[in-house]
């Protein structure tokens, strides 16, 4: 199997779907191209690719979140601490 930037097989044999379109979009679609099924299959493959994008940024995005609040604990204890200890019984320690 042979990926590209896009994610996907681009050899990958073709496959039948059945998909439900408004028929006129269709049919003023098909005034500007001859070939559908090949500027969906783009079409589909550049959304893909960049929902693949938006996730791996918001992974990005959430483990630099928690690396921020990791590093803050390690030097200033944790956030809700000072607070906590209030509630907490006399013999427990940390």
């Amino acid at each position: 199997m042979r990926r590209t930037a896009a994610g996907y097989d681009v050899g990958a044999s073709k496959k039948r779907v059945n998909v439900t379109l408004n028929e006129d979009l269709v049919r003023v679609a098909q005034a500007y191209t001859d070939n559908l099924s090949g500027t969906i299959e783009t079409l589909l493959a550049t959304w893909a690719q960049t929902e693949r994008r938006k996730r791996e940024d918001d992974q990005e995005h959430r483990r630099k979140v928690a690396a921020a609040w990791n590093s803050f604990d390690e030097r200033h204890g944790r956030f809700a601490d000072e607070w906590n200890r209030d509630f907490m019984p006399d013999d427990e320690s940390r």
